[in-house]
């Protein structure tokens, strides 16, 4: 029986090999027909195809089920194997790039091993030569030969203004620009965070110790070296500081390259310092390998050439040998390598500015590095690897954000030959505004026209730049961008929206807090690194009062956010948006509106606490090497992040309404100032829980003073103990005080005038939401409401005579109009001696529990 049974299941699988057929080309036609338009056909599918093919008819369906299975495995290996091909051919071209990166850095520290026992040899012989009458000559001998180890380059004596001399300063700058590129003339430095790998941006270097300031990156992307030149060369679609530029002359070599005599416009990144321009040659050309070149480098007096155009608005810079290097790569695609390397006139901005102009990693971010993820972005957008929704085609999407930054750009400048000039002041120059009313010279491709009515009107643009401390600019704009709720007037933004209409409505007024309204932030694009998004904002009104339902209705913005990253090293955040209607038209215009923080270098903390809010930047502009700043009070291994803000609002006017805009931008540009250093003191991180001690707090030894007199005068007048008593150390003291989690604040006494604030430890300067600087500046009348102030003065006598008094709950008023609420207020009097007969000295407050309203 199972002897029987045996047989018959090889007779089975006999029966089921017999089966298996060799499929002839006419069946893997039709199946390969099939599988491109479904490649996991269903059971019924796979019947109805062997019905509709004859030719099918001898093959069982679960054969053809095999065949498909066996199909999608052969595309899937080998799609896995063209996948790995392409990544060995990164990893490939990348360990080129480091063997050669090792090679300059084994050259450079061959060098640096010569220097260094040259000087020491210099410094031996110096010693020796000190006792001797001619040591002074010694020296100076010794300068003379280390000079000529690095010798200033001369150049040769001939006619610049002739295509013969111009090739001769083009050869001169693709030498140099060479020695930079893939040799040892400038010390570069990898830029923390850019690691190599196939996925990476590239290695990205900065200089040091150079003249001017330097970036290099080098990179892989996959498109031919011609692409690559053609996209580099239009120095706009990437560059967002680029202004114009302009091919004045073209001159053919014989090397089959060109010179070109270029004039380029960039813009300022902020309001209070001019933009630069460059008067520049570019040279293209090829080497013998087959490799790209296009440098370029500025033409002055010490390089000969044509003289450039004449600049007014403008501080001319200068741009040393930089350039492109692109090479063919084996298996397609090009190796690239950056240099940018210019002189930016540090000496013309004011002092606390310098640090923009003089970093080599702004600098890397806002040319390098952007010039090297444009070329991968527009690489993985040509291969398919990248797909929009929407319907908008990548060239489309890019085009709106370069408006949106150029548009911003505008602004910020407000260049003359664009047709802005500026508008009168109230008095305070804290807010700029400056008017347009030229469309002819001001409408260009992200505006349009139709926005200014036909009888007169034009462009308003209310603007102000102010210094951060200790926020970083990433978090700051992430936070505004995700709270707009928290700076924005839904009645200014519904204004500025119904702009576009050809009958806006009457000019609102800012108000402190306009009625809310709720956003949906809907993506539309990214870039590769994520590091800039565009999105289409949905502001959602709501209606409280009945005046205000003509108002809540949905609008749109525009919005491009970038710089988001706190990893990011030197890099510049922004967030521009401009109000569009619901049709977004590929052409839609554009008025763009927003903020830009850009960080300076860390600086070692001078100031006390007071500094690590927000100021305003003209006082501090004013700050220069004389002035008495302590440099004694800080750790020396503590260090204060920094930054500009520039805020840019602009708003479209009729003639007859110009002075009733202006009014409205004014104050509201102010009331989002006020918002943003809200937002900057609650998110900026403070010093003493990042371990400062007490000697980085306010003004040391007056402190330290004032400090024990408020807790000794506390004790004499209320028998308690305003701190704890486990250490009598004025330090001690100090740091309790300032950490202590009601608001403690000390004022003037004075019978003639209003009391004035002289000082308040941390919960004291949050409720009132200022800082230490600014502190002196507000009275205390000013923040107490009418039955604070009467409870307050029916108390006074009896502070004088008995030294404290308790105050019930009440509202007070923090700097920036916000109300507060307290559950109770102690007052005392401050005694300046060790006796109980002293003289008074200030009265403190102590406002117990409080909290936003």
């Amino acid at each position: 029986m199972a002897l029987s049974m045996h047989k018959e299941s090889l007779n089975n699988k006999q029966m089921d090999s017999s089966k298996y057929v060799r499929y002839t080309p006419e069946q893997v036609e039709a199946l390969e027909r099939v599988y491109n338009e479904c490649p996991k056909p269903s059971s019924l599918r796979r019947q109805q195809l062997i019905r509709e093919c004859p030719i099918l008819s001898n093959i069982e369906p679960k054969q053809i089920k095999v065949w498909f299975q066996n199909r999608r495995c052969r595309e899937k290996q080998r799609k896995e194997a063209s996948r790995l091909q392409t990544v060995n051919r990164k990893l490939t071209a990348m360990n080129k790039l480091l063997m050669e990166e090792n090679d300059r850095l084994q050259k450079q520290v061959s060098h640096l091993v010569y220097e260094n026992g040259y000087m020491k040899q210099q410094l031996q012989t110096a010693s020796v030569t000190t006792t001797d009458n001619n040591s002074c000559e010694s020296v100076v001998v010794s300068g003379q030969h280390q000079q000529q180890q690095n010798p200033t380059p001369r150049h040769p004596q001939r006619d610049a203004n002739n295509p013969a001399g111009l090739l001769t300063i083009a050869e001169e700058t693709l030498a140099e620009f060479l020695s930079k590129a893939t040799g040892t003339a400038v010390d570069w430095v990898q830029m923390i965070g850019m690691k190599p790998g196939p996925d990476s941006i590239g290695i990205v270097a900065v200089s040091r110790n150079c003249s001017g300031v330097a970036a290099r990156a080098c990179g892989l992307v996959s498109l031919e070296p011609t692409k690559v030149a053609e996209i580099l060369k239009d120095r706009p679609s990437w560059y967002r500081d680029c202004r114009c530029i302009d091919v004045l002359s073209i001159i053919p070599t014989a090397n089959g390259g060109t010179i070109e005599l270029i004039y380029m416009q960039t813009y300022a990144p902020t309001t209070l310092a001019a933009a630069r321009d460059f008067w520049t040659l570019r040279y293209t050309t090829s080497l013998e390998d087959g490799s790209l070149v296009i440098c370029e480098r500025s033409l002055t007096s010490s390089t000969g050439g044509p003289t450039g155009p004449p600049t007014t608005s403008f501080v001319r810079a200068e741009m040393l040998p930089s350039g492109f290097l692109i090479r063919p790569c084996d298996g397609g695609g090009s190796i690239i390598h950056i240099v940018d390397h210019v002189d930016l006139d540090v000496w013309s901005v004011p002092e606390v500015l310098r640090p923009l102009y003089e970093s080599s990693k702004i600098l890397a971010q806002k040319i390098t590095i952007a010039a090297l993820r444009h070329i991968r972005q527009i690489a993985q957008e040509t291969n398919g690897e990248i797909q929009y929704g929407g319907g908008r085609q990548p060239a489309v999407l890019r085009t709106f954000s370069q408006r949106l930054c150029r548009g911003f750009n505008d602004a910020v400048n407000g260049f003359v030959d664009d047709g802005w000039s500026l508008m009168g002041s109230d008095g305070v120059e804290d807010v700029t505004i400056m008017i347009n009313s030229s469309p002819g010279k001001f409408f260009g491709s992200q505006y349009n026209t139709s926005m200014v009515p036909s009888f007169g009107g034009g462009v308003l643009c209310a603007k102000a730049s102010m210094l951060l401390q200790s926020v970083p600019p990433a978090l700051l704009v992430r936070f505004l961008r995700e709270h707009r709720s928290e700076w924005a007037d839904y009645g200014i933004d519904t204004y500025s929206a119904a702009c576009l209409k050809p009958n806006p409505y009457t000019v609102p007024c800012a108000r402190p807090s306009g009625f809310p309204s709720s956003q949906v932030i809907l993506p539309l694009a990214h870039t590769v690194e994520h590091e800039e998004f565009l999105e289409v904002v949905r502001l959602e009104g709501q209606a409280f009062t009945p005046e205000d339902v003509a108002l809540a209705r949905d609008m749109y913005l525009l919005q491009l956010c970038s710089g988001i990253d706190e990893n990011a090293v030197g890099a510049c955040a922004q967030l521009v948006f401009a109000p569009i209607d619901e049709s977004f038209a590929d052409n839609a215009s554009l008025l763009p509106s927003g903020f830009r923080v850009i960080p300076l270098d860390s600086k070692p903390v001078m100031d006390g606490p007071g500094a690590a809010r927000t100021l305003d930047l003209a006082s501090t502009l004013e700050v220069g090497p004389g002035s008495n700043r302590s440099t004694g009070d800080g750790e020396p291994n503590s260090y204060n992040l920094r930054s500009v803000l520039t805020i840019a609002f602009q708003f479209t006017f009729e003639n007859h309404l110009r002075d009733d805009v202006a009014s409205m931008a004014r104050q509201y540009v102010r009331s989002v100032v006020g918002s943003v250093q809200r937002v900057a003191m609650a998110i900026a991180p403070s010093r003493i829980s990042s371990g400062l001690g007490p000697k980085s707090l306010p003004g040391s030894p007056e402190a330290l003073t004032l400090v024990r007199w408020i807790c000794r005068s506390y004790r004499i007048h209320t028998s308690g103990e305003l701190l704890r008593a486990d250490s009598q150390s004025g330090d001690a003291l100090l740091k309790q005080l300032w950490n202590h989690s009601d608001a403690i604040m000390c004022c003037s006494l004075k019978t003639n005038a209003s009391p004035v604030f002289t000082f308040a430890n941390q919960a004291g300067l949050d409720m009132l939401e200022t800082t230490l600087v600014a502190l002196q500046d507000i009275m205390l009348d000013k923040i107490l409401d009418e039955a604070s102030r009467k409870s307050l003065c029916s108390e006074f006598s009896k502070i004088m005579q008995q030294g404290f008094a308790h105050l019930p709950a009440g509202i007070c008023v923090s700097s920036m109009g916000r109300p507060v609420s307290y559950e109770q207020a102690i007052v005392w009097k401050v005694v300046d001696d060790d006796n109980d007969d002293a003289a008074n000295h200030c009265l403190a407050l102590m406002f117990v529990n409080w909290s936003f309203v």
